[in-house]
């Protein structure tokens, strides 16, 4: 199926946008606060996060809009969860960010070769869509967890 020059390579179909990549690191550190329901200063994501801030921004008051993170002013404020980790799921975060992708319009000549193209990558689409809708934000704060975890030994 694939030649080896392609095994060899760090070769990705779907690409992660860096506005979702940074809007998960940024629901990532509002996850951790969730519960306290403390706010997280953007300041705060950067710190952890290379993500500039005037980026961070645009991303967080995209976030607000579509009514996922609170914004609280003030000395103590900051960014809020408004939902539980464990109800957004990935999916929902691309959608919410990159909006959803609409399907080609096809030719009116199409043929059978680009149609069974077309086809194979409506089920390459179809499966990536079904992976990041069985993820959570929850599901990334427990795996991110129990790799610090398993990172950390003791010595007696």
């Amino acid at each position: 199926m694939m030649t080896q020059s392609l095994k060899k390579q760090n070769y990705t179909l779907l690409d992660l946008s860096a506005k979702v990549e940074y809007a998960l690191l940024a629901l990532l550190e509002l996850a951790n606060q969730y519960v306290q329901k403390t706010p997280t200063t953007m300041s705060d994501i950067s710190a952890k996060h290379p993500i500039p801030e005037r980026y961070l921004e645009q991303i967080l008051s995209s976030l607000r809009r579509a009514g996922v993170v609170q914004s609280q002013r003030g000395s103590r404020g900051g960014f809020v969860l408004t939902r539980e980790p464990r109800q957004l799921t990935l999916l929902e975060v691309v959608i919410m960010l990159d909006g959803e992708q609409k399907e080609k319009e096809s030719p009116s000549e199409e043929n059978l070769e680009k149609s069974l193209v077309c086809e194979i990558w409506q089920q390459a689409d179809v499966a990536a869509q079904n992976i990041l809708s069985q993820y959570t934000i929850q599901d990334l704060c427990d795996q991110r967890e129990a790799r610090l975890q398993k990172g950390q030994m003791y010595y007696i």
